[in-house]
């Protein structure tokens, strides 16, 4: 799950926005391209207006990228490729090549049995189980 909060207006075409990030997800964490994955890897965009967003010195012109994965799928090297894409992803998004400099980009790990779909509470384990019956289904 990618959730992006950014002040209103922030950018143009929010659905490319999202379809971009979510495959750079799909792509950094290095699973197969199945319904499992691609129905349940999704992006939100949260628009606030500028007065519900400041850092310290009151400037309102961040976006916080907030990446909610299962616990132990991103070891550092694709931590840094999923910052480094979905920074990248943004400003391109914004037209702002500046935005890249406040940009921050949160990684967040689900406990293990905490990645709750279609009323379940799945472990790792039963992820990859699940990934490998559908890819042997074909």
């Amino acid at each position: 799950m990618i959730d992006v909060t950014a002040t209103a207006g922030t950018f143009a075409d929010k659905r490319e926005l999202t379809r971009a990030l979510t495959a750079a997800l799909i792509k950094w964490e290095k699973v197969p391209s199945i319904p499992l994955f691609l129905d349940n890897t999704a992006a939100f965009v949260h628009e606030l207006e500028p007065e519900s967003l400041a850092n310290a010195t009151g400037q309102s012109n961040y976006v916080r990228v907030q990446v909610l994965t299962p616990f132990g799928v991103l070891d550092r090297e694709k931590k840094l490729g999923v910052v480094k894409e979905m920074t990248e992803i943004v400003a391109s998004a914004a037209g702002d090549p500046t935005l890249s400099d406040r940009t921050w980009v949160l990684i967040v790990e689900a406990p293990d049995g905490g990645w709750g779909i279609d009323g379940h509470a799945y472990t790792n384990v039963e992820i990859g189980e699940a990934a490998r019956r559908a890819l042997s289904a074909g």
